[in-house]
């Protein structure tokens, strides 16, 4: 028996079309891992295809392991020189070895969040911005959208010409790029930008590339942006063939810079391609799919496909309604305990929320039901202070023109080498336009600096050379001992003594054998390639299988499955958001529809749905209908608890809705030129709710005054109403809510 024929026909057909671009549609749960796996096999077994020829690109270390270790088990012998990992960690691999054509070397630092936030304050400093009108996030957001449109600090000085905020950003991204090259620094979107750049300046690295990867595949392709379809199209450009694997419905990274049109019009920069769909699930029953896809289909911008399953039909998905967050977080709690009590295990639960803030409800809650649970996007181990501090010391010794790794540890431990003199030491570095650690080496020559401190400073350089010097060696458990014992961090927190400086303690010891076991398991270990693997580690690429409950956003759920999920705050105002309902934008919308697809998707054997009638939000109480997704559900498959309220629904949806069956609307499929549905066009005008004020009239609310309206929007059986009172600016509300009175 073939290895291959226990795939399904379209599984196959995408395996066997090796030759040309291919668009492979893969809904959720569809086993598109599995086919990439295929694919390679039947390529290097099939077609003679080199395994160093072939290269798959997928979007987290978690996703690149899994698919390294299935090829592995596959095709055994040869399959190692297949080129499996992230984009990421792809660009990092090609900078290596050709960056110095750029001007930098080899050895260069990645900095993370924290680097980049501190480098952009140094900047705004520098430029004498106020943080108020100009802050760090602001601009580190607007710096990152632009490397992933592939726009450089020129091009967005000349096309900010005129506009003064974005001349004054541009101001920002001129110096901080200027600052990372002498620190011989890369931010996160740097490795695609400048692997791009790399490409797009020098022909003969791009040709060896192409050379080397003549067989392309791309997982989660609906997650690309600007720079990484750049990347993609310029490997492809010469053998054409170009593998993405995705799904238009699964594209919820807009505010990530993702661009769902890379997937949509893919057809239109590969006219020659192939277009196969993957629309067989194999993770959910059919009544988990028949919600998903209700809500789906009520999207324009997608393509055509329907998930289907051949397992059994399931139960059918509950929706239940609260007073209150925690009362729906206690009713979760005792479902959880429930079905445990029955045979299930912990680690079989998620509970996916629309926001990191949802959570914390639920730990007050587990802890009260003594359920064990996990908190997927708190403080991730790599973030935590120590773990920072010594990362910090084995950067600076790898690249001693790391200005930001330096400047961290130059007073960690404390040595007496306060910020002012860090300051003086930075101007000094400035002026010569040299690294800081060469500034510090000269300290004897910055007269504003005393002898005493001078020579503290002096002895820091003299560790930091010593350092190198272990470092050039090549073993880095050995280096990272050095580290914490002569810097005396390892003997303060021994003195300190405290339960935090154990835990403190605990968790160096934890990243001391995670160097070891680097080295055990890495053929050519160094201390660049174990910094880049700590560079690249995300939150979810470590999440454990503990038996235990876990809680996340719906984001980060991307890619996992558990048998039981509970979609919370299913309410307008929270899912879909205030922000997305009141920007009006059509695109804003679908992501978010998209979003609620992808977290019922996760779910295996039951979902189940819930609302709160009100939740404390930012210390105020609010009071919110239920949402429109839920709304859209088709009826016959929603199992409606007692608790729910048919007065909390925003259309006329609720009138029958425990009688009739909602009617199927089918939508048409994705065309590059059609219009989007606008939601206010699908909800009926007429409301059994009346008004007596139209826009432009004067209103009281009971508790914000009065104000004037400016705008009421029909939502089926109730309006929305945006007034502008007199003393707390704009708010929007239900009218039902608001109980607006008209002022004569």
């Amino acid at each position: 028996m073939s290895i291959y024929d226990s795939l399904n026909q379209e599984q196959r057909e995408a395996v066997f079309c090796t030759d040309g671009p291919l668009l492979l549609l893969a809904g959720a749960g569809s086993g598109k891992t599995r086919v990439l796996v295929h694919r390679i096999a039947y390529l290097i077994e099939e077609k003679k295809v080199k395994p160093w020829n072939i290269m798959a690109i997928t979007f987290t270390n978690k996703a690149a392991k899994e698919m390294r270790e299935r090829v592995d088990d596959m095709i055994g012998y040869g399959a190692s020189d297949c080129w499996v990992s992230t984009f990421h960690s792809s660009c990092v691999r090609i900078l290596r070895r050709d960056i110095d054509k750029l001007g930098y070397s080899a050895n260069f630092s990645i900095y993370d969040t924290d680097d980049q936030k501190r480098l952009i304050k140094e900047v705004l400093k520098s430029l004498q911005y106020d943080t108020k009108q100009f802050s760090e996030r602001a601009m580190m957001n607007a710096i990152s959208a632009a490397k992933e449109q592939y726009i450089s600090p020129a091009e967005y000085m000349e096309d900010a010409v005129g506009d003064f905020r974005r001349e004054k950003i541009a101001k920002v991204y001129v110096n901080y790029q200027k600052q990372l090259e002498t620190a011989n620094a890369l931010d996160f979107d740097d490795l695609l930008y400048k692997t791009v750049e790399l490409f797009e300046h020098h022909p003969d690295v791009l040709e060896y590339w192409q050379e080397r990867f003549r067989y392309i595949m791309v997982d989660e392709y609906q997650d690309t942006n600007g720079v990484q379809f750049i990347f993609i199209k310029q490997l492809a450009s010469k053998y054409r063939n170009i593998c993405v694997v995705g799904d238009d419905d699964q594209s919820i990274y807009k505010f990530r810079g993702a661009d769902v049109r890379n997937i949509l019009e893919f057809e239109d920069f590969f006219p020659e391609s192939t277009v196969i769909k993957l629309e067989q699930n194999y993770r959910s029953t059919k009544n988990i799919l028949n919600v998903a896809n209700s809500v789906i289909r009520n999207n324009t911008a997608r393509m055509d496909k329907t998930l289907y399953t051949d397992n059994d039909e399931g139960e059918t998905t509950t929706f239940a309604q609260y007073q209150d967050n925690y009362k729906e977080a206690e009713a979760i709690a005792d479902e959880v305990s429930k079905i445990v009590a029955s045979g299930a295990n912990y680690k079989d639960f998620a509970v996916l929320n629309r926001t990191n803030a949802q959570s914390r409800v639920f730990e007050e809650k587990f802890g009260v039901y003594n359920i064990p649970y996990k908190i997927v996007g708190g403080v991730s181990f790599y973030s935590r202070m120590e773990i920072r501090d010594i990362v910090a010391y084995l950067k600076l010794v790898n690249n001693l023109s790391d200005d930001q790794a330096m400047k961290r540890i130059i007073n960690v431990p404390r040595r007496g080498i306060g910020q002012t003199t860090v300051e003086k030491i930075n101007e000094f570095a400035m002026e010569r336009e040299i690294a800081f650690f060469d500034a510090a080496s000269m300290v004897e020559e910055i007269s504003t600096i005393s002898k005493a401190t001078a020579k503290k400073i002096a002895a820091f350089v003299e560790m930091i050379d010593d350092f190198t010097e272990i470092a050039d060696k090549g073993d880095i458990a050995e280096l990272y001992d050095k580290v914490v014992e002569e810097t005396g961090y390892l003997n303060n927190l021994v003195l300190e003594g405290t339960e935090d400086a154990k835990d403190r303690i605990n968790n160096l010891e934890e990243f001391k054998s995670k160097i070891v076991d680097y080295e055990n398991n890495e053929a050519e270990p160094s201390l660049q390639g174990f910094l880049t693997d700590v560079a690249l580690i995300s939150e979810v690429d470590n999440l454990v299988s503990d038996d235990a409950v876990t809680v996340m956003t719906i984001h980060s759920a991307k890619g996992l499955e558990f048998p039981y999920v509970f979609l919370s705050g299913m309410e307008e105002g929270i899912f879909p958001g205030y922000m997305t309902i009141n920007s009006g934008n059509d695109d804003d919308m679908e992501e978010e529809r998209r979003l609620f697809y992808v977290g019922a998707t996760r779910a295996e054997k039951r979902l189940y749905l819930s609302a709160s009638k009100r939740r404390m939000v930012n210390g105020q109480q609010q009071f919110n209908k239920v949402s429109r997704f839920v709304d859209e559900i088709d009826r016959e498959y929603l199992n409606f608890s007692p608790t729910v309220d048919s007065s909390a629904f925003s259309s006329d949806f609720a009138a029958d809705i425990f009688t009739k069956t909602k009617p199927v609307a089918m939508k048409p499929a994705y065309t590059l030129k059609s219009e989007p549905k606008k939601y206010k066009d699908a909800v009926k005008d007429d409301s059994p709710f009346e008004i007596d004020y139209k826009v432009g009239d004067r209103v009281r609310h009971i508790k914000f005054g009065s104000g004037t309206v400016k705008e009421i929007t029909p939502t089926g059986s109730d309006y929305e109403v945006l007034v502008d009172y007199d003393l707390r600016g704009v708010r929007r509300s239900f009218a039902s809510f608001a109980k607006l009175k008209k002022e004569e």
